[in-house]
């Protein structure tokens, strides 16, 4: 039993996990970023395709939030601005603005939050999408950061707070 125990602690160790006895069973201490997409540093993301730019929180933004209650959506045809909020999120801890990455005009908005704003927690990349802009300016992609430009700014941010 001891050696297992040994064994089981180098390997939480070896992944960054607390292997004391807590409330939450599970406790990360990274979030995931995916590779094809742009970052802004106020944690949303973007999916470009063509000129179509799907957007949303990132999964560290849901995490540090905790679980969203209500997510307030801009009305479809909304003109946006890069760097400008368009609506905010409501979480058991805070609400928090939700500005948009790129500039554009709002040619769909996620429903689906209205009725299950969980989905941001749950599917922060694919089903928790937030809304879909038209771009009018695609030069502003290259202010975003890469996933792994993304991944070092989590990392330096969290290690300040």
């Amino acid at each position: 039993m001891a050696s297992t125990r040994m064994w089981a602690s180098r390997a939480a160790s070896y992944l960054r996990l607390s292997s004391s006895p807590s409330p939450s069973f599970f406790c990360r201490s990274f979030s995931s970023v995916v590779k094809d997409l742009m970052y802004a540093d106020s944690h949303e993301w973007v999916k470009v395709d063509g000129g179509l730019a799907t957007v949303g929180i990132t999964d560290h933004a849901q995490d540090h939030l905790g679980d969203v209650v209500y997510v307030e959506l801009p009305e479809v045809g909304a003109t946006v601005k890069q760097g400008g909020s368009f609506g905010a999120v409501e979480s058991v801890k805070a609400t928090s603005d939700i500005n948009t990455p790129v500039s554009g005009k709002v040619v769909a908005v996620n429903e689906d939050l209205g009725s299950s704003p969980g989905l941001v927690n749950a599917s922060p990349y694919d089903n928790g999408w937030i809304i879909k802009v038209e771009m009018s300016d695609q030069d502003e992609l290259k202010s975003l950061m890469n996933s792994d430009k993304y991944t070092k700014f989590c990392e330096e941010e969290d290690a300040n707070h």
